[in-house]
């Protein structure tokens, strides 16, 4: 470690709904992995219960403190969405850089480590970037889905990079300031984030993996519907700004 790294900070950002039983275990072990492999050892977490109704504990907040004396935990009785749950988490956070996932750590530890690293070399805000293996472990109509709005992202709206919605994303303090601009509360945050980022801080693609064996939660037609509007106004604001 030398001595730019050993003085470095960032905090890593959960956004934490109805999660799968015994994720209060699954976040220590995953966090501590990722701890003990990292070049930074100033390394906090955030952890944002937006409104959970299930499978969320005081006993599990409480395991969580006693695992990880650097969390940091936000927690409020209505859901206000992934977007939402990040901006608190981002908001009450104060690091050099930041880098949020999910609740189940689905990307690699390798992968986290590559968001970490371009951080250190490069700053601005670093997307994870889902390969074409990704595709081979999700559902038909995620698949689908998915490569629409890459098609979409490519052709409308300039930005530089075309995988906006992976789960695994990092940026340092300009990139924070950008992030607290965002106002969708769900899907969409991230495609927003990268629009409003766009030629005022480096934007750049990592290559990340997802581990084997994870799950995808279903996507109904009435959350389709509503962030299709979202993408409406994101176009709107790219096409009149």
């Amino acid at each position: 470690m030398n001595l730019q790294t050993s003085t470095l900070s960032l905090t890593v950002i959960i956004p934490c709904y109805n999660p799968r039983p015994n994720w209060a275990q699954r976040v220590s072990d995953n966090f501590k992995a990722y701890y003990q492999a990292s070049a930074l050892k100033n390394i906090q977490l955030t952890l944002v219960n937006d409104g959970s109704t299930e499978n969320v504990s005081e006993l599990d907040f409480q395991y969580l403190r006693q695992a990880i004396p650097q969390l940091t935990l936000i927690s409020y009785p209505v859901n206000g969405g992934k977007g939402h749950a990040l901006r608190e988490g981002v908001r009450n956070s104060q690091s050099d850089f930041y880098i949020f996932t999910d609740v189940d750590f689905p990307y690699t530890l390798e992968s986290m480590l590559a968001v970490e690293q371009a951080l250190l070399q490069r700053s601005g805000i670093a997307v994870g970037h889902r390969n074409t293996t990704y595709y081979e472990k999700v559902p038909l109509f995620r698949k689908v889905l998915s490569q629409s709005f890459r098609w979409f992202i490519k052709h409308l709206l300039s930005v530089p990079v075309e995988d906006s919605q992976c789960g695994l994303k990092g940026f340092d303090e300009k990139g924070k300031e950008i992030f607290l601009k965002t106002n969708i509360e769900r899907f969409l945050f991230d495609l927003e984030f990268l629009v409003l980022a766009n030629k005022k801080v480096p934007v750049y693609p990592v290559s990340v993996e997802l581990k084997d064996g994870v799950t995808f939660t279903t996507m109904g037609l009435n959350i389709l519907w509503r962030e299709s509007r979202n993408f409406l106004r994101i176009l709107s604001r790219r096409l009149t700004g």
